[in-house]
């Protein structure tokens, strides 16, 4: 378990520093305003995501039955998109997390997109801890 969780930690650290595609190459199978929109969340932003995140893993805990967890689990998949594509808009320029030409993450947004991680890591691993045992 402990291994699963170091493993999935440094995956997400790992993926978090790849450089990105040559810009050109990348802009090509962007529309204009598909890139427009593409802009960093605010700090309101990620205080909301993490909030709503909060909100829903306590939901998945606090259900009794797998029938509600089932039931909960599309939109907990949802939010865990959300809020990787969240993510994902704070790279903060051309290199990733605010590294190589454009425009440095603050200490403050980092400090919020390493406790979204954090977060999302414990729900994940919350989640398989809620999923019955394999049948023999």
């Amino acid at each position: 378990m402990k291994l699963a969780l170091v493993v999935l930690g440094g995956s997400l650290v790992l993926a978090g520093c790849a450089s990105s595609p040559k810009e050109d190459d990348h802009a090509a199978h962007h529309p204009p305003e598909a890139t427009a929109a593409a802009t960093a969340p605010t700090s309101g932003q990620m205080d909301s995501m993490m909030k709503s995140m909060q909100e829903m893993h306590d939901k998945m805990m606090a259900a009794k039955t797998s029938e509600e967890r089932a039931k909960l689990m599309q939109e907990h998949m949802k939010l865990m998109q959300d809020g990787m594509a969240m993510m994902g808009q704070m790279r903060g320029g051309k290199g990733g997390m605010g590294m190589g030409g454009g425009k440095a993450m603050g200490p403050e947004m980092m400090g919020k997109r390493m406790e979204m991680m954090e977060m999302m890591m414990q729900m994940m691993m919350d989640r398989e801890a809620m999923k019955p045992p394999a049948a023999k």
